[in-house]
């Protein structure tokens, strides 16, 4: 082997490093790079996680700090303080109960309802309006509501309960609109509803904690909407000619299992 193999050629040229160009002198294998790219990839993503949830409370913190707080409107304002009115008129058999019975129904709907009433007795009917003592924006239709339901015939202790609970609604259909009857056998129906002395109403009444009012031919039902909806499946199985005997039995079967829900 000759000696010019192994001499080192030198040359007079001056080698330069481009300052800006810096690469790493660490040489790994491809599948090392990979997992280090890997771990630096989920470092910066849990960094950048980190940064954003304290951006979002930074964000948050300056909304609770900036956020206004409104005072609740009345129910003038909240109508654009404009007056609304209701008028319900009285039947002519109940003309009698409302004169006596005036003071119970006035006091509900001026100390709790604050809302202005008056009967007019040129029309027979209740007038009442809200005023700028009116709190509550449905104070007008719950006090129409009460009247309502004394007009269909309910006492004033059960009407007073649409004024205090929210889940109670009223019902009413005709005799006629479960089975088309006429004559006596629409009587014999509307007989079977009410009872002997009013006995078979006022079982389903308290087994179905509701009040049913037979007027005529019409039912009116007030309750709780899964209530009434028992009530109703009672009364028309009295109308259709069921016997009252079964309706007791499964009036009774209803009051145990209400009683051991509650």
């Amino acid at each position: 082997m000759s000696s010019q193999e192994h001499d080192i050629s030198m040359t007079n040229t001056v080698t330069t490093i481009d300052p800006n160009v810096v690469q790493s002198r660490i040489l790994q294998s491809s599948s090392l790079a990979s997992n280090a790219m890997m771990e630096d990839d989920e470092m910066m993503s849990m960094e950048e996680s980190q940064h954003d949830h304290q951006r979002q409370q930074q964000q948050q913190q300056q909304q609770q700090q900036h956020q206004p707080t409104f005072a609740k409107l009345s129910a003038l304002e909240s109508r654009g303080g404009k007056v609304e009115y209701r008028r319900i008129r009285c039947p002519a058999h109940r003309y009698t109960p409302l004169r006596e019975d005036w003071e119970q129904i006035l006091m509900p709907l001026v100390q709790f309802l604050k809302l202005q009433v008056r009967f007019n007795t040129k029309n027979r009917s209740i007038e009442m309006k809200t005023s700028p003592h009116t709190l509550d924006s449905g104070a007008l239709q719950k006090g129409a509501d009460f009247c309502s339901a004394y007009m269909l015939g309910f006492e004033v202790q059960d009407a007073v309960a649409l004024l205090r609970l929210d889940d109670l609604y009223l019902e009413s259909f005709q005799v006629t609109d479960v089975k088309m009857l006429k004559g006596d056998h629409l009587s014999r129906a509307v007989g079977r509803v009410a009872g002997q002395d009013g006995k078979t109403r006022f079982a389903i009444e308290n087994a179905t904690r509701t009040r049913i009012v037979v007027a005529d031919t019409r039912i009116h039902m007030l309750g709780s909407y899964a209530n009434i909806r028992v009530a109703r499946n009672a009364i028309c199985d009295l109308i259709l000619g069921a016997p009252p005997g079964k309706v007791y039995n499964n009036m009774r079967n209803v009051a145990k299992r209400m009683n051991e829900r509650y």
